[in-house]
Formats: C-alpha cells, sequence, structure tokens
C-alpha cells in the first residue's frame, strides 16, 4: 500500500467522521471513541476536532489508510472490538500504555490503587511487587510514584510481559522495574520475606459469570486475566495465603476486587492470621473496590 493512501484530504475526513458518528450512535458505541480514534491515527486535537475546523484543511497525514481505519471501525461495531486494541494504546493515570489483545485493558479506577500504595508506603520504597502485571500499568504506576523502590512486576503471559516492557522501555523504567514470567509469587522467591508491598489487580471474575460481561470484554479481553474461579476469588485467596511469606514486617497487601467481594475478602485477610489493619477502600464511583492491610 503506497504512501498516497494515508494522505487524506480534511473534507474526506469529515465525512467519514460524520458517518462513524452516526454508526456508533446506531450501535450503541459512545461516540467519543471516534474522536478518541481520530486523535490517535490522525493527529487532530481536540479544538480541532469539536471546531470542525479541520474540515478545511488540504491534507491530513494518517497513521493508517482510511479503508484500514473504516475497517477498524467496522470490526468496532459488528464484533465490539475495544477500541484500545485497535489504536494499541490507553491513556492510564499520565502516560500513554500500550495495549493488544495479550493484555487486559487498564481501567481507570485501578488508577486509585497507586494512590493507596503512596499513601501505604509511607515513605518505604525498597523491593514492591505487581503480580499478573499485564500491559505493566500498576508497575509503572509504582515506579512513577516510589522513585527510590525496585518494582518487580510478574506475569504468567509471555506476550503480556513483551508488552509490559514495550511500556517501560517507551516511558522510561526499564531500569527500575525488573519483569519476570511465572505464576504469582514463584519467580520472587530469591527476595522472600524482603518485600516492602504487593500492590495486583488479580483475576476476579466468577467463571459462570464471565459470558455475561461486554461483549467488548469477553470476546477480546484475555480470560486468564479475568477468571477468577468458581467463586471468583481462588487468586486472591491464593495471595492472601502466600504474601506474608514474602513480606517484610509492616509489609503492604493491596489488591483491586469486584464490587461485593470486600466481607469475604476482609475475613479471609482475618482469618488468615497474618495480617492487622485491614481496610476496605471504595473507587470513585463509592464501590468498594480495594482491600489493603498490613503484615504483622
Amino acid at each position: 500500500m503506497g504512501e498516497k493512501h494515508l494522505i487524506v484530504s480534511g473534507l474526506q475526513l469529515w465525512q467519514w467522521r460524520n458517518a462513524a458518528l452516526k454508526a456508533s450512535i446506531a450501535t450503541d458505541v459512545p461516540p467519543r471513541e471516534v474522536d478518541w480514534l481520530l486523535l490517535e491515527v490522525a493527529g487532530l486535537d481536540r479544538l480541532s476536532l469539536r471546531l470542525e475546523s479541520f474540515k478545511d484543511w488540504p491534507q491530513i497525514h494518517l497513521q493508517l489508510s482510511l479503508e484500514e481505519l473504516d475497517r477498524l471501525w467496522q470490526r468496532r461495531l459488528s464484533d465490539r472490538l475495544p477500541v484500545q486494541y485497535i489504536t494499541g494504546v490507553t491513556p492510564w493515570r499520565n502516560f500513554k500504555i500500550a495495549v493488544s489483545s495479550a493484555v487486559l485493558i487498564p481501567r481507570p479506577e485501578t488508577e486509585c490503587l497507586i494512590d493507596l500504595a503512596l499513601a501505604a508506603a509511607n515513605g518505604v520504597s525498597g523491593h514492591w511487587a505487581d503480580l499478573g502485571t499485564g500491559s505493566g500499568a500498576i508497575a509503572l504506576g509504582l515506579a512513577d510514584v516510589l522513585p527510590k523502590a525496585t518494582i518487580h512486576a510478574v506475569d504468567y503471559s509471555l506476550e503480556a510481559l513483551a508488552i509490559a516492557q514495550i511500556n517501560a522501555q517507551n516511558l522510561g523504567f526499564a531500569d527500575r522495574i525488573k519483569f519476570y514470567q511465572g505464576s504469582w509469587w514463584e519467580p520472587l522467591a530469591f527476595l522472600k520475606g524482603q518485600f516492602s508491598g504487593m500492590v495486583s489487580n488479580p483475576p476476579y471474575i466468577p467463571t459462570s459469570t464471565l459470558p455475561t460481561l461486554q461483549p467488548e470484554v469477553v470476546n477480546h479481553e484475555p480470560h486468564l486475566a479475568l477468571d477468577g474461579g468458581g467463586d471468583g476469588l481462588d487468586c486472591i485467596r491464593h495471595l492472601i495465603e502466600i504474601s506474608p511469606s514474602y513480606l517484610q514486617p509492616g509489609g503492604v497487601w493491596l489488591i483491586e476486587m469486584m464490587a461485593g467481594q470486600a466481607d469475604a475478602v476482609g475475613k479471609f485477610l482475618q482469618n488468615q492470621g497474618s495480617y492487622h489493619n485491614i481496610q476496605i477502600h471504595a473507587d470513585l464511583a463509592g464501590i468498594e473496590r480495594f482491600a489493603l492491610a498490613y503484615k504483622s
């Protein structure tokens, strides 16, 4: 495909945008995604989109041809392919993070984990773990707010780790984050008992609930990152059980969970016997989404 197809007139793009906006409304896809796509692939800014001033520009350089853009947009509408996988990036905290269908798209509510970790760390850096790192979002967030800490990011999926490493490289954290392939704490046995903190956004959806999730999620995001077993709590139970032998006294244990799981998670932490100061925190929507505890 020659370079010439990647240059379109403002008018052509304006016509495409109008058609795409109509189609999004007709198929219940948020219309703002059209502009988000154009910000990424056409390098337009929000103002020229809002004023539609780009309509008069003689030429606009696209990162992919208009045909390709349209083909991907049709997939967004018919296959419910998430727009983040189309552009290959998503905004998260103050970063632009690369994503692919090998990783879960980091959610805005997960950003709160970083603020909770910073407050809980209370100035203690040392070794921190991000277990089930996926795109690397949490590891990047931790590296950003705990500049003296070493972050150890683990994932079972090699494809996910490849994306996380690209993100660490792109955002200038490659020397601060170490990556490991494996299951939860296993690759970090050599630092047993030495961690100042652990943060995780583990799979927490009950298996039977998976088919009821939005098609964007269930048909395109990795099930390994979603499926939490029969009651959704398999991975969380494991992390409650295993983490005390990895954390130093006073070490932070912090996870994200699903609405309705807080009571069970609080009880598990209590009954395990190695944690104190157990806290449940809500996200910005008021949903009890985070559990925080300290190793006794």
